[in-house]
């Protein structure tokens, strides 16, 4: 079993070589899809809001690099590392993923509402580099040009489409996690990542919302509909419903003011106060902005 782990990492290590020598940025993931190494902030308290300015290891997807000897010390720190992480924002490619899930369940086609958003919106959806998940769904690679910054966002543009840009990162092909391997479609591994289409990237890149005078409405009666619709969760529904609302809050800039009383409806709805407060920080850390080192 030991063995299989060190082939594993080691796979995982050659991958990520591979992907860092085409300009890609990467750093060790988990089988769980999460950083592999540990924040070496974890123990102080109170939490610090580090994003690898300490020089030390361990700050998830700002310890991405194309570097060959920091790649390697990185894994060599993560030897239970199964997979890597490819950080999107960042040049030269710019990447861009737009991450199509399955959601046969709730009869969510996300394929065919991507299709229907390139009619309404008259853009090709180009011919790229395709990664396909272990849960059936697949990640479109494309790259954003100079100067723009792509949000993180999850079910905006459609239901089970989530878009991975500036600050976040997306499971490069090859890496094994607990519910499988993550590769290349049959047919996109000799494809360069495609431009965004300009349609397309004015959807990704929503004007700012106008901000309302301080005090005129408060973050509680902003999101009264958001509570509201995690209370109303019916069981198979309650992780997803929580992710939704509490991105929609930190994009909107009011997710910490949200995030107790998000927890709460949560936990109505039957899920336990740990499950609900992991969701919220995980919508967090999509949602972030990405800030310059």
């Amino acid at each position: 079993m030991a063995t299989t782990a060190r082939q594993t990492a080691t796979l995982a290590l050659a991958h990520a070589l591979s992907a860092a020598e085409r300009g890609l940025p990467v750093f060790p993931l988990s089988a769980t899809k999460l950083p592999a190494l540990r924040s070496p902030h974890r123990d102080e308290d109170p939490p610090v809001r580090c994003r690898g300015a300490c020089g030390l290891p361990g700050h998830g997807v700002h310890d991405a690099t194309t570097d060959p000897a920091a790649v390697g010390a990185l894994f060599a720190a993560a030897p239970r590392a199964s997979g890597y992480g490819i950080a999107c924002g960042r040049p030269p490619h710019r990447l861009i993923g737009i991450d199509l899930d399955v959601d046969t369940a709730h009869g969510n086609d996300s394929v065919a509402a991507l299709q229907q958003l390139a009619l309404q919106h008259l853009f090709t959806i180009p011919a790229t580099v395709t990664v396909l998940t272990p849960s059936g769904g697949r990640h479109l690679w494309l790259t954003g040009p100079s100067g723009v910054s792509v949000p993180n966002s999850a079910g905006r543009l459609a239901p089970g489409i989530d878009v991975r840009g500036a600050g976040g990162y997306l499971v490069g092909p090859g890496s094994v996690t607990t519910h499988g391997r993550y590769r290349l479609a049959p047919g996109t591994a000799h494809l360069a990542p495609a431009p965004c289409p300009r349609a397309l990237l004015r959807l990704l890149t929503p004007p700012p919302r106008p901000r309302h005078p301080t005090g005129h409405t408060s973050p509680a009666r902003q999101g009264q509909g958001l509570v509201q619709f995690v209370r109303a969760a019916h069981e198979g529904q309650r992780n997803t419903r929580l992710f939704w609302a509490a991105c929609r809050a930190y994009e909107h800039g009011f997710g910490d003011d949200l995030a107790d009383a998000l927890t709460e409806a949560a936990v109505r709805a039957g899920l336990t106060e740990q499950e609900a407060r992991a969701a919220i920080a995980s919508a967090a850390r999509l949602t972030a902005p990405r800030q310059n080192p």
